[in-house]
């Protein structure tokens, strides 16, 4: 390299600067991925604020039956999936690997696995519903089963993505502390 007073460099004419700028691609993969996390981080909060609400609207009986139903037992222990996407939050700004495990782990227990119980638990409901058009439960006039099955839908493409994204997030974290343990 030149000084600003002397001559250039021999046997470079100064477009040797490119491989200086570009960004290693893991790099750019996790920048990428802690966006895609983060965006599914509020969807999951959006949800879980919505599950919430009905249990604490119910349970403090602010409106009627009629307006909105008792809550499903899968839905309690879904409350508890906030402490995956706490962990996620946590995880995110200083590339911190064990937070990302505990989060992705969590996700299955709280997450997942309440999702899959609220599924089987509401299935005879869903099916006196649908078959026999038999409706006991209300969330604002809308057939309550139908409501929650929504969720369902919603809240297992959600974490599904977030797990998936954390997986892909890993691999580029490790991809990183294996490339600086070589050198």
């Amino acid at each position: 390299m030149a000084s600003r007073a002397g001559p250039r460099a021999t046997g470079t004419d100064g477009s040797d600067f490119q491989h200086r700028e570009r960004v290693a691609s893991h790099y750019q993969m996790s920048v990428a991925l802690k966006g895609e996390i983060r965006k599914l981080n509020y969807a999951h909060i959006v949800v879980w604020v919505l599950v919430m609400a009905q249990v604490v609207v119910s349970q403090l009986k602010l409106v009627s039956h009629n307006m909105v139903s008792a809550p499903y037992q899968w839905e309690y222990p879904y409350l508890l999936s906030v402490i995956p996407t706490v962990f996620s939050f946590m995880a995110l700004p200083k590339n911190n690997i064990s937070y990302l495990v505990i989060s992705m782990i969590s996700a299955g227990l709280f997450c997942i696995a309440p999702i899959i119980y609220g599924g089987m638990e509401m299935f005879p409901v869903a099916q006196q519903a649908f078959r026999h058009g038999k409706v006991y439960r209300y969330i604002f006039g809308f057939s309550a089963v139908s409501v929650m099955y929504l969720v369902l839908v919603i809240g297992v493409q959600v974490h599904a993505w977030q797990i998936y994204y954390s997986k892909k997030l890993l691999d580029a974290w490790f991809t990183s502390t294996q490339e600086k343990k070589k050198k």
